[in-house]
């Protein structure tokens, strides 16, 4: 009888040598399940490949939590029992910026970052950084839906809302729930390479880097609500019809206002100027009909654009991505779920290189 086949365990990346690196991941009541499960779930894939990573769990006083779904966790230990750590991670939660005010958490964090060469946060947890100023002076990014309460309230930090992760030093931030995965893929391509990393987004099914930023699935990113009787005849001048070119003062005329009135109320009410507010409608009618299934040349000129070349211009300046792309992410979502079609492609070799 033949020895059984051995299965190779993990193997160092060729030319550094293999460093266990320690991970913290920071949990509390009220924490956001995806948002610690993600990047763990990447570093411990990571292992297969590299012996590089021992995932930690800790909370403020070493008891379980409860998650926001109603999960209970149980940690490894006390944030002050953590020891040394490479990286800290501190995860966000559907209840912030209020779940980091405690005293007990903030110190937990800042305990943590001390022992940390490196600290990120995933999502809202970028508050958790910003109350114990840890992100003074620093560019970071949360989900859409935080980046404005998280501008005003720390204006010492420089927001970056359309950003999927930021890197500054030896500090990390990324948007919503699954940008973590995203984020901590770049940083397992940061510590064993690009090869690595791509494995496991290639295990894990997901890719080394989205196109475009976070504006792509922002709720916000629809044209703002009208709600003075000026705001409300611009946008039925254009929704009246999309394909006229209309000058300032043909809106200004249609509602009955001079073109200076115009630009002080459009800008007052919506924070913009009336040709970006005209701009905001077109491409958010732009985006249903994407949504629609329209072919690109149809939408531009559906919306109002002079040329297909002119709308995906206008769509690539505002959303960081190409009407195509959008609409093969956005328009359904059966793509694998029927027979007889083909499997989704295994993620492209994009590298994901963290910015500088």
């Amino acid at each position: 009888m033949s020895p059984p086949q051995q299965v190779p365990g993990p193997q160092p990346t060729l030319g550094k040598p293999a460093r266990r690196r320690r991970v913290g991941i920071f949990l509390f009541d009220q924490v956001k399940t995806l948002d610690f499960v993600g990047p763990a779930e990447v570093f411990t894939e990571a292992n297969q490949r590299v012996d590089g990573y021992d995932v930690r769990f800790f909370s403020h006083d070493g008891q379980d939590v409860v998650t926001s779904m109603g999960l209970r966790v149980g940690v490894d230990a006390a944030a002050a029992d953590s020891g040394p750590l490479d990286l800290v991670i501190v995860p966000g939660s559907e209840s912030a910026p209020q779940v980091y005010r405690p005293e007990e958490v903030q110190a937990a964090v800042r305990l943590l970052a001390a022992r940390a060469e490196r600290v990120a946060s995933i999502c809202s947890g970028a508050f958790a950084l910003a109350i114990t100023g840890l992100l003074d002076g620093k560019s970071a990014t949360t989900h859409w839906k935080f980046t404005g309460a998280l501008a005003t309230t720390y204006p010492s930090v420089d927001v970056r809302p359309d950003s999927i992760f930021v890197r500054d030093g030896d500090t990390y931030s990324s948007a919503g729930v699954a940008a973590g995965i995203d984020l901590a893929l770049a940083i397992v391509e940061e510590d064993h390479g690009a090869d690595v990393a791509r494995s496991i987004a290639q295990l894990l099914l997901v890719y080394m880097r989205r196109s475009g930023g976070q504006s792509q699935f922002s709720a916000s990113v629809r044209a703002k609500p009208a709600r003075t009787s000026v705001a409300k005849a611009v946008a039925d001048y254009i929704h009246g019809d999309p394909t006229r070119a209309g000058s300032l003062a043909d809106i200004a005329a249609h509602a009955n206002v001079g073109v200076r009135h115009l630009n002080r109320v459009i800008k007052d009410e919506l924070g913009m100027t009336p040709i970006q507010y005209v701009g905001s409608i077109r491409l958010d009618l732009a985006l249903g009909l994407l949504e629609a299934g329209d072919p690109v040349g149809e939408v531009a000129a559906a919306a109002g654009y002079p040329s297909p070349i002119a709308f995906r211009r206008a769509f690539a300046a505002r959303y960081n991505t190409t009407p195509s792309a959008y609409q093969r992410r956005f328009r359904t979502t059966g793509a694998g779920t029927y027979p007889g079609r083909s499997e989704p492609p295994r993620p492209a070799s994009t590298e994901a290189a963290l910015p500088h």
